[in-house]
């Protein structure tokens, strides 16, 4: 069982597919989509002191 098992693995094996971009590409672009997600979240970082004089209500008439 074990030997047909060996057998069919051998068989099966293949070339892996090739990658679109060298590894490192791959690297950078996720690098790059971080430090955009970064300069993104600390665009907004004084959001709430900006908006501190508006008032809010808080009475019974729901949002």
């Amino acid at each position: 069982m074990l030997h047909t098992a060996v057998q069919i693995a051998e068989s099966t094996t293949g070339h892996a597919a090739e990658l679109p971009f060298p590894p490192l590409a791959f690297g950078l672009i996720a690098f790059g989509t971080l430090v955009a997600g970064l300069l993104f979240t600390f665009a907004f970082r004084n959001v709430n002191n900006r908006h501190a004089d508006v008032p809010v209500s808080h009475d019974d008439t729901g949002h």
